[in-house]
């Protein structure tokens, strides 16, 4: 009798519905799709200077409550019409969080919070909350961390992001090569941008790759390449980037490249030392840099939700506190409102000028 020498580590495998599947579940409406596609277009307009405004990816770190979640995507839908003229708001939605040990690994995943690991609940639910922000007529980005899941969910979809932690990751880089979004690579943990201009670089090209159809087959994905990959600064190795002279390396980074000069500031992460009260400051420099002629500079990223700060995961989840993040710590609703409108008016006057010739 042959040894067995393959899954010896695994302790079941579960049946999971293709993404045609979840589809029919929760299938996309026209008003939905109107959304995302207004949103990416919008976008893109901005990445190729037809559209003198910025682009602000803000909402939660995380979503773990869908009712919260929404409390907060209409309100934010109210405050994209007041400064639309400036900004092209977009809310972060984000189902799956990377680990560096251990820890709550996002909504698809365990969308109980109980260590129960229901992931076809979580995928079906995660796109409904989508299907629900679209309905709204707000756009929404996310971060690419699991390769399959873009199937399930990518058509509600408007921007992505590539992580510090898998910006380096060729698997990442192929499947953001075939997204339908613009996609943001942020620069390494240690602040290093080799990486995510490496990462821009490589989602440009065509690739070749294994994955997943609609019925869940495998299935070899040829891509045409993304040409709206642009890099992300978030900070690291013990320092923010966000300053001129960070900015300035970057701009010079992604020209010896020969790519375009986009660049998104997070005002989170470590370029706000993971001080969520520090994130209007960073807004407020990047708002100076713009206004003082900077054209590289297209848009922002800000971890919000409606209660300021985060809050461990209880054994009772009914202790929860409404609208607090369960993973990094965000600014509360009342500062981003503050942000954006004080953004709005020092700019709105400033953006005409940034159009390209």
């Amino acid at each position: 009798m042959t040894a067995r020498t393959e899954n010896l580590n695994v302790a079941g495998i579960d049946q999971m519905p293709s993404p045609a599947q979840i589809k029919e579940r929760v299938p996309l409406t026209e008003r939905a799709a109107d959304t995302v596609l207004a949103g990416r277009r919008a976008l893109m307009d901005i990445l190729d200077r037809k559209d003198p405004r910025l682009f602000v990816i803000v909402g939660p770190c995380s979503i773990h409550d869908p009712v919260a979640g929404l409390d907060y995507a209409r309100r934010l839908r109210h405050l994209a019409d007041k400064v639309k003229d400036a900004f092209h708001v977009v809310m972060r939605v984000y189902f799956e969080k990377p680990r560096t040990s251990t820890g709550w690994k996002g909504f698809i995943n365990d969308p109980r919070m109980d260590d129960t690991f229901r992931i076809e609940e979580g995928m079906e639910r995660g796109r409904r909350f989508l299907l629900d922000v679209a309905e709204l007529g707000l756009p929404a980005a996310t971060e690419a961390l699991d390769p399959i899941a873009p199937q399930y969910y990518g058509d509600l979809i408007s921007w992505t992001a590539i992580g510090a932690r898998t910006a380096e990751s060729q698997t990442h880089r192929e499947m953001a090569s075939g997204l339908s979004t613009p996609v943001g690579f942020k620069n390494s943990t240690d602040g290093s941008l080799d990486a995510g201009v490496n990462g821009v670089l490589s989602a440009s090209r065509p690739h070749s790759f294994l994955g997943l159809n609609e019925r869940g087959e495998s299935a070899i994905i040829r891509t045409r390449g993304n040409s709206y990959g642009h890099l992300v600064l978030r900070g690291g190795g013990g320092r923010p980037n966000y300053d001129t002279v960070s900015v300035s390396l970057a701009e010079q980074a992604l020209a010896k490249a020969k790519l375009p000069g986009n660049i998104v500031v997070d005002c989170s992460h470590s370029n706000s030392w993971k001080k969520p009260e520090l994130q209007p400051l960073v807004m407020r420099d990047v708002v100076g840099q713009i206004r003082e002629g900077n054209r590289s500079l297209v848009g922002v990223m800000i971890e919000s939700f409606l209660e300021a700060g985060t809050q461990p995961i209880p054994a009772d989840l009914s202790q929860l506190r409404y609208g607090c993040s369960v993973t990094d710590a965000c600014v509360s609703w009342d500062t981003t409102e503050e942000m954006l409108l004080k953004a709005h008016e020092v700019l709105r006057g400033a953006l005409p000028n940034r159009r390209a010739a």
